[in-house]
């Protein structure tokens, strides 16, 4: 810290004014500590740390505090001395080394914040030098901090807390414990740091929030775009897409009646058969009906036509266009096929598929 701002600070009220005041955050939990206690009798303290320039600001830092001894707390009017200042520089010596007394600071219980002509009496006779700090805190914690200059003293609009390892007000704060209710060593060893990472891990959940937040509302903006990107597209496409569906119901249809033409044929064709060479016949006609089962595909356009109806199956690289010119020799018969079989789109045919001629 020396030389420069602390980095870990809490503001506390307006701290535009000059000089910027600093509190160590051990300091300002023996404050808290000393406003309960404060609440039934006066509770008097005198502030340790220093008073410093840095980068052309002045700066007050309050690092450590000793309460004051042997205070009247039954007089009507204000009555703290050198006495009571000796004492307190005695203490402080035991217990912070390298910094002084900067100002004190006084817990009313039930009176209003606010100066009186005694407190500023006792500041004028003890602390007149520039930037001696006094602080008035009341039973409810409501405080008011002024800094001494130009021979008054000048309420200021707020202070930092700060956090920094402090064992001198640590080994303090233990010592007094038993006097003041303070909490154990080890928690208050550990206040500063556990106040800090509770900031610290505040500021990354903020952090991580923010980013989530990000990540979601671009998730958001590609699905809106995916999604009419294909409405677009289909929109586009709904007639083509309405033609193939059209198409494949068609050539549905006639395959289920081509299929039901070939069974009833079949079965007209059974009993004649069975008629002209009875029982004993019908194993070799099954025989004979098998091998011809097994017979190469017919080559030639005239053997593909079927006796009672015309039919053309579709061959490899065939379309209307080509059908028309084998079986009639020219393409005009095209667009006939087309309507015969009840095709939206001439070129939409598969390999196998059976086309009634015209």
């Amino acid at each position: 810290m020396e030389g420069q701002f602390p980095k870990n600070v809490k503001q506390v009220g307006n701290v535009s004014d000059s000089p910027k005041i600093y509190v160590e955050d051990y300091v300002d939990t023996y404050f808290s500590q000393l406003t309960e206690q404060g609440r039934e009798s006066l509770v008097g303290v005198f502030l340790i740390g220093k008073n410093t320039v840095i980068e052309e600001q002045e700066c007050i830092f309050v690092t450590g505090a000793v309460q004051m001894k042997d205070l009247d707390t039954e007089a009507k009017e204000l009555s703290i001395g050198e006495e009571h200042l000796e004492m307190a520089k005695t203490e402080s010596r035991d217990y912070f080394h390298g910094e002084e007394i900067i100002g004190w600071m006084l817990f009313m219980p039930g009176h209003p914040v606010g100066l009186s002509s005694s407190m500023i009496r006792v500041h004028e006779k003890l602390f007149p030098m520039k930037n001696s700090l006094f602080i008035l805190r009341d039973a409810e914690g409501e405080e008011l901090l002024y800094a001494y200059k130009f021979h008054e003293l000048m309420q200021m609009g707020g202070h930092y807390i700060f956090y920094e390892k402090n064992p001198d007000m640590q080994n303090y704060m233990i010592s007094e414990r038993k006097q003041i209710g303070v909490t154990p060593s080890e928690v208050v060893e550990d206040r500063a740091a556990k106040d800090f990472r509770s900031t610290v891990r505040g500021r990354m959940e903020v952090r991580e929030q923010r980013r989530e937040s990000r990540y979601v509302y671009l998730t958001s903006v590609l699905l809106v775009i995916v999604v009419l990107a294909i409405g677009i597209s289909t929109m586009n496409n709904y007639d083509k897409m309405n033609s193939v569906q059209t198409s494949i119901e068609t050539l549905s249809s006639a395959m289920q009646q081509s299929s039901s033409d070939d069974e009833g044929q079949a079965e007209r064709e059974t009993p004649k058969i069975q008629g002209d060479i009875g029982e004993e016949g019908q194993e070799n006609i099954g025989l004979q009906a098998e091998e011809q089962q097994m017979e190469p595909a017919v080559s030639t356009v005239q053997e593909e036509l079927d006796s009672e109806e015309d039919y053309y199956i579709v061959q490899k690289g065939d379309t209307l266009d080509i059908i028309s010119e084998k079986v009639y020799g020219t393409i005009s018969k095209t667009d006939a096929i087309r309507q015969k079989n009840g095709l939206e789109d001439g070129n939409l045919i598969i390999i196998g598929q059976k086309l009634l001629l015209p």
